[in-house]
């Protein structure tokens, strides 16, 4: 009998367990414009319910997540879940034109889709416009087991760095397509608030508060529009435990470099004496010539339990904003947990080659009319020497064209290599007009179901040599290699990591520089590539990938849910 009961309580112990590790999380987006105070004055922004940052999604491994999404805005708007995988949900990945059509005023949208096989910190936010500038949040992926490969933190702390602007969003947007120029932020935030160093800030500083002998999991998010930033605390050391929601193995810095898009998992140890110090962030620009960025610096506070004294905050020193070995040492020393939760081997034969050039461009000034881009021209950038441009007024996102096989929406023929070999990295090329001006297109690239493809992301000189956060969607890709200079391909193959490289969905192409990256195209659907630069995505450095369906209904593209939003 006891044994009996032993057993009937182990089944309702693993029932419980199931039940647990499959549960529905379900949430409501009202997009909304509510009134807010920043750098001394009242702006109209929108959020979702109200809130800036957003709300955060906390979902365990292997859940359902629901969200439906009221637009009361005045703007069209659309969610993505960034690094997501969406596996054969792509309908809910929420870029505009590429996988739906915008919500627009008034409409909602429901978003279903199911976590798997991913722990750790991701974001969604905004995928119209500008609009992810204050339409934005974590999303949390707990280990199902409640287990993490560390040891478990006293507590979960979001961070997210991102950036504020003195006007309208969307009539900056506006601004920036009429003149073809660029707009810098006002200031970089720390969980919604720009910190001390700024008129009218002193109360808006973001405290974290921490008890000594304690260690703490920051959730990283950089969530700024157009700039990578270096993240400090003063005397204090980080773990790096995670990016883009896939373990790495530990690797301590005290200094953390974050590109748009990108997250990562940092454990902080509170091991100094009881007071208070400045945590504190600031761009990582480079580029010829010297480029137009932000240049201020957004600070919080780390304030230790018991501390009673009114001394400042012990001051915190931030890296020069052009130090590239700090990044790239950064960038480059991190692997992956190999035999960790979720770890994938690197695929080792390759199906699919390509080599893409990463470049900001121009495009002519329409007559009669002043430009601000380089040479009075307006900006704009391309992949491969073509400058995409969203499908719309073509009545269809691309994926619904894919889905349905209607033509003129979007061609598969975006190219595997650049129209013109050149001096990528040299600057004296950079006023040629051959390569200054790239055509404007809605090129895709075909990939079979279940390839697997290889990138060198080639970075060049083109007008300004920065560093491109080049993001894909629906997949995770190992990093195989990164470095400066022209790629070299029987030079450079010979540093590719098959053993432990890291796994992203975003990677810094550095400024002068090239990377490679590696992933199975296991999931079918259009998934969009871009840089995470709001700027350069406005002008075009995108692409998207149309992978084909695979051989049996449960291996392809599911119809689109009823209330997809039309064009």
């Amino acid at each position: 009998m006891k044994l009996f009961v032993f057993w009937l309580a182990c089944a309702f112990s693993l029932l419980a367990s199931s039940l647990a590790s499959a549960a529905t999380v379900e949430h409501t987006f009202n997009v909304q414009n509510k009134t807010i105070k920043r750098l001394c004055k009242e702006q109209v922004i929108v959020t979702v319910n109200g809130l800036f940052p957003g709300p955060t999604i906390s979902v365990r491994e292997g859940d359902t997540v629901i969200v439906h999404v009221f637009n009361k805005s005045p703007y069209n708007i659309t969610i993505h879940w960034h690094g997501v995988r969406q596996l054969f949900t792509a309908w809910a990945d929420g870029p505009e034109y590429i996988t739906q059509c915008p919500i627009s005023p008034g409409k909602n949208y429901t978003h279903k889709f199911n976590v798997t096989d991913q722990e750790g910190t991701l974001w969604w936010h905004a995928h119209t416009s500008f609009l992810r500038a204050t339409v934005h949040g974590v999303f949390i992926i707990r280990p199902r087991s409640g287990r993490f490969p560390f040891p478990k933190p006293y507590k979960q702390v979001p961070i997210i760095l991102g950036d504020w602007f003195n006007g309208n969003i969307m009539d900056i947007v506006t601004q920036i397509l009429a003149t073809g120029g660029l707009r810098i932020s006002d200031a970089f935030t720390i969980n919604g608030l720009p910190g001390d160093l700024f008129n009218c800030s002193q109360n808006q500083t973001y405290k974290l508060r921490v008890k000594r002998g304690k260690t703490y999991l920051l959730r990283m998010v950089n969530a700024a529009l157009n700039n990578n930033l270096f993240f400090k605390i003063a005397n204090h050391k980080f773990t790096v435990v995670a990016v883009d929601a896939t373990y790495t193995k530990k690797y301590v810095t005290d200094v953390i470099v974050i590109a748009p898009g990108q997250s990562a998992d940092v454990l902080l140890k509170a091991d100094q004496p009881i007071g208070s110090y400045y945590m504190a962030a600031s761009p990582y620009v480079v580029g010829e010539p010297l480029p137009l960025f932000d240049k201020t610096t957004t600070r919080g506070i780390v304030v230790y339990h018991g501390d009673k004294t009114s001394s400042k905050p012990v001051k915190v020193a931030l890296p020069p904003f052009n130090d590239t070995p700090t990044a790239h040492k950064f960038f480059s020393n991190i692997t992956g947990l190999v035999g960790g939760p979720h770890w994938v081997p690197v695929p080792l034969e390759v199906d699919e080659h390509m080599f893409i050039t990463v470049n900001v461009n121009i495009q002519r000034c329409p007559a009669n009319a002043t430009c601000q881009g380089a040479l009075q021209q307006k900006f704009s950038s391309s992949m491969n020497n073509e400058s995409f441009v969203l499908p719309i007024g073509r009545g269809f996102s691309i994926m619904e064209a894919f889905f349905h096989n209607v033509s003129g929406v979007y061609t598969s023929d975006f190219p595997d290599n650049p129209p013109v070999v050149f001096d990528f990295t040299n600057p004296k090329i950079s006023l040629n007009p051959n390569l200054l001006f790239a055509p404007k297109s809605t090129k895709v690239k075909k990939l079979k179901f279940n390839s697997t493809v290889e990138i060198v992301y080639q970075n060049t000189a083109i007008l300004n040599a920065q560093s491109h956060p080049m993001h894909i969607h629906g997949f995770n890709f190992h990093v195989l290699a990164q470095g400066f200079g022209n790629f070299n391909s029987n030079r450079d193959k010979a540093k590719y990591n098959l053993v432990n490289p890291q796994r992203r969905n975003t990677i810094a192409v550095p400024a002068g520089g090239w990377a490679v990256i590696r992933f199975q195209a296991d999931n079918p659907g259009v998934w969009f590539v871009h840089c995470h630069v709001e700027d350069h995505m406005l002008w075009g450095l995108n692409t998207a990938f149309e992978v084909e369906n695979g051989p049996t209904p449960s291996t392809s593209l599911p119809p689109p849910p009823p209330d997809l939003p039309k064009c």
